[in-house]
């Protein structure tokens, strides 16, 4: 008996199947891919973005100044997105009182304020018709020391700040990672309705001790452009002046810059080699 005691006594003991604790305040660093989520991405620059026509379509047609609408300025980064941009996030369990289990693993995003769920108690999605919300509905588990989550039932939104469209039937899998005081973010993002195969970002944040994060983000609506009421800025297909401008800005050929899962890979470089660059701005 005093064996096996000794025995529970260690088993009990010991982390169950490697978990980290995320919770924590951590603050995001933007050296990865500043250009991209920093001031964003230009026009008409689809490269390396898995896309299909249905999205170029789309993104053709986006007016930067349509985020001038009362209704658009507010409007919030998807959790497909949201972790890309200036942000401080904190993260803590939300436990079981009489058990101590933990029921979810909770995220404040300082971005539009939001709050995010991530449920760790086995529970199951719901149906295909319930509400779609900005961050969705996330089920985790733990992979060894990796929380892997699951997150469906998300509204449509920003797949890229020009333009490209995440439509809501995106479903994405995220992976956290923690090394000591910095946490690796993984997330791979399915859209079957914009997008061929996968799209696979990641970013890094640092854990943050200063205790001068700003954590709230008040955005009221405002006219900043005077309009004909109903009016929404677009152009309609072929008459957005502005598609060729980041080719040449580069002198990159204007084919590459339209996306598509072959821009992705290595082997699409022996095919610039063929293709003319565009004239320069000038």
């Amino acid at each position: 008996m005093r064996t096996l005691a000794a025995v529970l006594t260690l088993v009990t003991a010991l982390p169950l199947a490697a978990q980290v604790n995320l919770s924590g305040e951590w603050a995001s660093r933007q050296h990865e891919d500043q250009l991209e989520r920093g001031p964003g991405p230009e026009l008409g620059d689809y490269l390396g973005i898995p896309v299909n026509d249905a999205a170029r379509l789309r993104a053709d047609s986006w007016d930067p100044s349509r985020i001038t609408l009362p209704e658009e300025q507010c409007r919030v980064h998807l959790a497909t997105y949201i972790y890309r941009g200036p942000m401080a996030l904190r993260v803590w369990e939300e436990k079981d009182p009489d058990s101590q289990r933990v029921i979810a693993i909770k995220n404040y995003i300082s971005t539009y304020e939001q709050t995010r769920t991530i449920w760790m108690d086995g529970r199951s999605h719901p149906s295909a018709n319930a509400p779609h919300t900005w961050m969705g509905f996330s089920t985790g588990k733990w992979e060894g020391d990796i929380l892997t989550v699951y997150t469906t039932h998300i509204k449509t939104g920003w797949l890229r700040r020009n333009g490209l469209p995440e439509s809501d039937q995106a479903t994405m899998i995220e992976h956290f990672i923690r090394h000591g005081n910095y946490l690796t973010h993984v997330s791979i993002v399915t859209d079957p309705v914009y997008m061929t195969e996968p799209l696979i970002k990641s970013e890094d944040l640092e854990f943050d001790t200063s205790e001068q994060t700003a954590w709230l983000w008040p955005c009221e609506p405002v006219v900043e452009v005077v309009r004909p009421k109903g009016v929404v800025p677009s152009y309609l297909p072929g008459q957005n002046p502005f598609l060729h401008e980041f080719a040449a800005r580069w002198g990159l050929p204007y084919e590459p810059t339209r996306g598509g899962a072959e821009t992705i890979y290595p082997e699409y470089r022996k095919k610039l080699k063929s293709l003319k660059t565009e004239p320069p701005l000038k």
